[in-house]
């Protein structure tokens, strides 16, 4: 797989290396997979946000451990 830009600079493909070799031969050029991901992968990925918060209370089975060693 490789990561192709049009001459314009508009678009950018991800494709096999058979269909790389066609569009190089009509303009287009090679560019990093990272710059793939950055302008076409990533881009309408919503944000994670960590929502949940870490509960201190004890689990059942460490309350019955808790329990049982005294």
């Amino acid at each position: 797989m490789k990561c192709m830009m049009s001459v314009d600079r508009k678009h950018i493909r991800r494709v096999t290396d058979d269909n790389a070799s066609e569009l190089y031969k009509e303009g287009w050029r090679y560019v990093s997979k990272s710059l793939w991901k950055e302008k076409v992968r990533d881009v309408n990925k919503p944000a994670e946000k960590s929502t949940k918060t870490k509960s201190n209370k004890m689990s059942r089975a460490a309350k019955r451990h808790t329990r049982k060693s005294k």
